[in-house]
């Protein structure tokens, strides 16, 4: 199963530790929309790729 992790912001430690354990065991990709001009194509063609996408706040 493929885990995509979308971060609207920097992860803290508490995301952090969240992320390894739902990732634990499983392939993974992740995608950070704090840029100044997040390539929008590329998300959601790693959407589409993935099994799972958690986004993280």
């Amino acid at each position: 199963m493929k885990i995509l992790n979308v971060y609207r912001s920097a992860p803290d430690e508490s995301t952090k530790k969240l992320v390894e354990i739902v990732s634990r065991d499983r392939e993974t990709d992740s995608f950070d929309l704090n840029t100044a001009t997040p390539d929008y194509d590329a998300l959601v063609d790693k959407i589409f790729a993935a099994d799972q996408t958690i986004c993280w706040w």
